[in-house]
């Protein structure tokens, strides 16, 4: 699907980016605004031009704020929060010691925070207890009620943050009557960026203390908990599922069995071979020149070595090889929903390999591009998306 850019990237994370609006994280005249000015490929005007939208939005709370007009300012501090983000997107050059990237993550950090006090639903930060330190977290609840109720932990992806957890599942699980966890793991959001905390592929070792925080918590179903995984999220949460077995459903957007397969089978076959035999200094400048013809490629690339904690592409791609549900797919012993999204230029495949692994009863359904919900996690289709999880749960979870 092209929306507004010819490349590729662009084109999809301008949908993304859009495809917040439902939930108050965008506006469709400020994203084709900002998209017009921004020439196709061009990283450093993507940079610029979100960055002057995110000011303009954030100077527009802040005097919505001081006039007393509560609504305006949380509704245009959403905003400005996703487009933060949206700016900082392709700045992968040297991420962890550039001035920009911490500018900008920040003040996506700090703007999601400013709204979330202004929600008229409880909105709790919270700290959650992991090895020697502590991940960042929101706890979004229905009401101030007390009342035990069913309750999603999402796990983000390659390239998620916290604050992006509202827009994607927390606003839509709300209406329903669901709380929600969220929270920035090794390799994701804050974690990374503040506390340099790169990805695992033992996941299980980061969900067992997040589920055991949410079991503290009154407010929390210890009956009716869903773990809910996003882009690279839905294979970290399936790895941790088979290991901890204290959920009640597990909904992975989009299915992933093998990450490493998904990188390497795109490379051509002498890159891959090169790779395989640790020839580096072969392996590296080839992905240099097919990163230099593509906006997706440097990308991912490069956010992989940072994210990873990698020394090169190389490396990075070695290090995918652990990313597997080879051998512990048959362990996840819960009800499970796997989506599939029919145009996934990332995960093309993977979901049904999941679905012919799994033991426990699942639920393997394709979004169609007819219904505009054919991009990878159903980008610019958040309604759909968010309609066919939840019925699913709805179905699904125990009854009180």
């Amino acid at each position: 699907m092209k929306f507004l850019f010819e490349d590729e990237s662009f084109s999809f994370e301008t949908l993304r980016a859009a495809g917040f609006a439902n939930d108050g994280g965008a506006d469709l005249g400020e994203i084709v605004s900002t998209a017009r000015n921004i020439t196709d490929g061009d990283e450093e005007a993507w940079l610029r031009e979100w960055k002057n939208t995110a000011q303009r939005v954030h100077a527009m709370a802040d005097r919505a704020q001081a006039a007393g007009h509560r609504v305006s300012a949380r509704e245009a501090l959403l905003r400005a929060s996703n487009y933060y983000r949206t700016a900082e997107f392709y700045r992968r050059d040297d991420p962890a010691n550039d001035p920009e990237v911490k500018l900008l993550s920040t003040l996506s950090r700090e703007t999601f925070a400013a709204a979330a006090a202004l929600m008229d639903t409880p909105v709790e930060a919270v700290r959650i207890p992991y090895e020697s330190t502590s991940l960042p977290g929101y706890l979004f609840l229905v009401d101030d009620s007390g009342a035990p109720r069913p309750t999603v932990i999402f796990t983000s992806g390659f390239d998620s943050t916290l604050e992006e957890s509202y827009f994607v599942v927390a606003a839509a699980a709300l209406r329903r009557g669901y709380n929600v966890l969220a929270y920035d793991g090794p390799g994701q959001g804050a974690a990374l960026r503040e506390q340099q905390l790169v990805f695992r592929p033992d996941w299980e070792a980061v969900v067992t203390p997040v589920v055991d925080y949410a079991l503290t918590r009154d407010e929390i179903d210890a009956d009716r908990l869903v773990l809910m995984g996003y882009s690279l999220g839905g294979f970290l949460i399936a790895r941790a599922a088979a290991f901890e077995h204290r959920l009640a459903a597990l909904v992975l957007d989009d299915g992933l069995y093998d990450y490493h397969d998904a990188n390497v089978r795109i490379m051509p076959p002498f890159l891959r071979d090169w790779v395989e035999a640790g020839r580096d200094d072969l392996a590296n400048p080839v992905a240099g020149l097919l990163m230099a013809g593509s906006t997706q490629a440097r990308w991912a690339l490069r956010n992989g070595v940072w994210t990873f904690g990698a020394t090169s592409v190389a490396d990075y791609i070695r290090r995918t090889a652990d990313y597997t549900l080879d051998g512990v797919a048959r362990f996840i012993d819960c009800p499970t929903l796997i989506l599939d999204a029919e145009n996934d230029q990332f995960f093309h495949g993977e979901p049904q390999r999941v679905a012919a692994a799994l033991t426990c009863p699942h639920t393997l359904i394709t979004l169609p591009e007819a219904e505009g919900a054919g991009e990878h996690c159903h980008v610019g289709a958040m309604s759909r998306f968010q309609q066919v999880t939840f019925d699913w749960l709805d179905t699904t979870l125990p009854t009180t």
